[in-house]
């Protein structure tokens, strides 16, 4: 039977057809605000590309796709500097210097795409494969050569799905997991919380708490995220640069760019010690489900003040107290986040080289690319 699913490729918001955010109206991060964002203050390393899925001549699915340069990145990260990390980011410069993500990778979590109906996954795959060909033709037309092609983030059920079709084919990959917050329906407020907790981790709690005094937080509006962008930039990027490994850097004015088109949905808290902002973490309201976003700190003070931690609990009593289902806590620190509650969720992608050779070793060659890691997953309660 001939497929009457069609997809169509945009590069400007402005060309969206007009039904876009009604077919995304569940998810933030593929509603045209969030887009806009992307459009104003990506990364200057990043491309962004639309895409509208069609039965016949109704929209009935969007997705993302972001083209990457990392020879624009000056670094791919400072914090791990040993001889495998020289070896990584010369084969990153080299042979994956052009990545195509079909997804966001920006963020962690299911968010490449969306459909208002039921679509089976050899669909998608399909889908999602020919506008990886078609976005890679682009740029081999403007002599870019894209080295490699990823489909990013899809939880475990959806990943199965997709490996019935020729997504068997390709190489899947396991990173760090997405630590994710189910919160209880019985906890109303903060301190419920802290009951479901074991002395230990109640411990942790007053410890932390007792550390924070002196921190002043508030909710900042989006002339105070304007007046303090420099500021809010070098809190961030002293993080982002000390991350293991990176493949983009933010732009200066994405958070007052965040703010101006999502509004309430997006929620930077600054924290202050003697009226100078010394972190801030930041929020996306994504329907029933909390999404931590970027967040920034003084290293001197996140230490004297615990303030990473105090950040977590914050944003949990946030949660709770606006009666959340869960909240995405993302790759990066697993341990801290598993002691304040979150629990580990495998994520898969799908990644092909496009050079055949390389391809066919792929296998060999990524697991030795991705920074290892161990860690001890926590159970704070009761």
């Amino acid at each position: 039977m001939e497929t009457t699913t069609t997809y169509q490729i945009y590069s400007s918001i402005a060309k969206l057809p007009e039904k876009w955010d009604e077919v995304a109206h569940e998810n933030a991060f593929l509603q045209t605000p969030y887009l806009k964002v992307l459009e104003e203050s990506a990364p200057t390393n990043m491309q962004c590309f639309y895409v509208g899925i069609f039965e016949k001549n109704s929209l009935i699915g969007v997705a993302l796709a972001q083209y990457l340069d990392l020879n624009k990145l000056e670094s791919f990260g400072e914090r791990d500097q040993c001889i495998k990390t020289y070896i990584r980011n010369f084969i990153f410069k080299n042979f994956a210097s052009h990545a195509l993500f079909l997804g966001n990778n920006m963020i962690t979590g299911q968010n490449g795409y969306t459909f208002n109906k039921e679509i089976d996954a050899i669909t998608i795959a399909e889908i999602l494969s020919n506008c990886a060909d078609e976005i890679t033709s682009y740029f081999k037309k403007q002599d870019i050569k894209i080295h490699i092609v990823s489909f990013k983030d899809f939880y475990q059920e959806s990943a199965t799905e997709l490996k019935k079709s020729t997504f068997s084919l390709l190489y899947e990959f396991n990173t760090q997991p997405n630590m994710i917050f189910e919160l209880q329906n019985q906890w109303k407020t903060n301190t419920e919380y802290i009951e479901a907790l074991t002395k230990k981790y109640r411990d942790q709690y007053k410890r932390a708490h007792k550390k924070f005094e002196g921190i002043e937080t508030r909710e900042l509006s989006l002339d105070e995220i304007i007046l303090k962008e420099n500021r809010i930039y070098e809190l961030y990027f002293h993080v982002a640069k000390n991350a293991p490994f990176n493949t983009f850097f933010l732009a200066k004015n994405h958070f007052s760019s965040f703010k101006r088109q999502c509004g309430p949905k997006f929620i930077l808290v600054g924290y202050y010690l003697k009226n100078e902002l010394v972190g801030f973490h930041t929020l996306l309201v994504n329907g029933k489900t909390l999404e931590t976003y970027f967040l920034g700190y003084d290293e001197q003070i996140q230490k004297e003040k615990m303030l990473y931690l105090n950040m977590l609990y914050n944003m949990t009593q946030f949660g709770i107290e606006n009666q959340f289902k869960k909240i995405i806590f993302g790759r990066t620190a697993l341990e801290i986040k598993s002691s304040i509650g979150a629990k580990p969720v495998i994520m898969s992608g799908f990644i092909y080289h496009t050079n055949k050779w390389i391809n066919r070793i792929l296998p060999k060659i990524f697991p030795n690319l991705e920074p290892s890691l161990v860690w001890q997953q926590r159970h704070p309660f009761k």
